[in-house]
């Protein structure tokens, strides 16, 4: 995911581009080498992405199809979320990433856990957590 987003960076930065924005999910995990695993998408939180930046991150994936990205790799899927974290989430962000047309930063930490939780809490199942984490999941 930091080959992609670098590479984003400068796709972004030639066509006189910048974005600025805040990330959850696995991609911030992997861009804080907090985890090392393949990711297929970057889950934007804010802003909600306008059109240019949906059609040129649309592009750039048909563009580099060595990264093997899904079309709507850069996507809004969390923006129910920012409805279920404190008022305040966004005086707690971090940046994470800087370019020079790319600019990312994520939750912090407190509400980076809510924002798992709840994903859990809509897409996983205790089955799931045993399954990832082990039968001695407690």
């Amino acid at each position: 995911m930091k080959t992609v987003l670098a590479a984003f960076d400068k796709y972004l930065a030639k066509n006189g581009v910048t974005f600025e924005a805040v990330i959850i999910g696995g991609a911030a995990l992997i861009v804080m080498d907090v985890v090392d695993r393949q990711r297929k998408d970057v889950d934007c939180l804010d802003p909600v992405l306008n059109d240019r930046i949906k059609q040129i991150s649309q592009k750039f994936a048909k563009d580099h199809p060595e990264l093997k990205l899904i079309e709507d790799w850069l996507n809004n899927g969390p923006q129910t979320l920012k409805r279920d974290l404190p008022e305040d989430w966004v005086t707690r962000i971090h940046p994470i990433y800087k370019g020079k047309a790319l600019t990312l930063s994520t939750l912090g930490r407190i509400d980076l856990l809510r924002s798992k939780l709840f994903a859990l809490a809509i897409h996983g199942s205790w089955n799931e957590i045993r399954t990832r984490f082990g039968q001695n999941t407690y």
